[in-house]
């Protein structure tokens, strides 16, 4: 079996480089997708209790509320700078070939935005429910719904991991 000369080598590299573009190419239109289903969301509900900070029944929350609603639009607000911190880096290095490393940096920050949204999202049930049913109600409610999410959102994933 003869050894491959220097132009068949070069030839094989080139492909090699053409396919981890578009390797790449295909995973950043994947994470846009992604991204395109998370920040919609999260803007709605920022804007919605920035809103309702502004009302006058707002003024009227008890402590526990204002600090439950405060940390939820704080998650909400730092879900959002994760969901578009990859548009800002890309932007940053724009041309710089270094889309490997914003994929893999996006990649966390993604993941990270969506424990900042579950806890958002686990703000808004207790405050409703709290409103609705008591504190007590409020708690019960909040575990539920924030254990439903981990478990849908990541342990699911984890553990098809983990099995391999």
């Amino acid at each position: 079996m003869r050894e491959p000369d220097a132009s068949e080598a070069a030839l094989r590299q080139a492909e090699s480089e053409e396919e981890l573009k578009e390797r790449l190419e295909r995973e950043l239109n994947e994470l846009l997708q992604e991204l395109r289903s998370l920040i919609p969301g999260a803007q709605v509900l920022f804007g919605f209790l920035l809103a309702i900070s502004f009302t006058r029944p707002f003024g009227e929350l008890g402590d526990l509320e204002r600090y439950v609603s405060y940390a939820t639009l704080l998650s909400t607000g730092v879900a959002l700078v994760l969901y578009l911190a990859p548009a800002a880096h890309h932007r940053v290095r724009f041309r710089e070939g270094d889309k490997d490393y914003l994929l893999r940096k996006a990649n966390r920050e993604i993941i990270a935005g969506t424990i900042a949204s579950s806890l958002a999202l686990t703000g808004v049930i207790f405050l409703v429910t709290e409103r609705v049913f008591g504190v007590t109600e409020a708690v019960v409610a909040s575990v539920a719904f924030f254990a439903f999410t981990a478990w849908r959102w990541w342990a699911l994933a984890l553990l098809r991991t983990l099995r391999g």
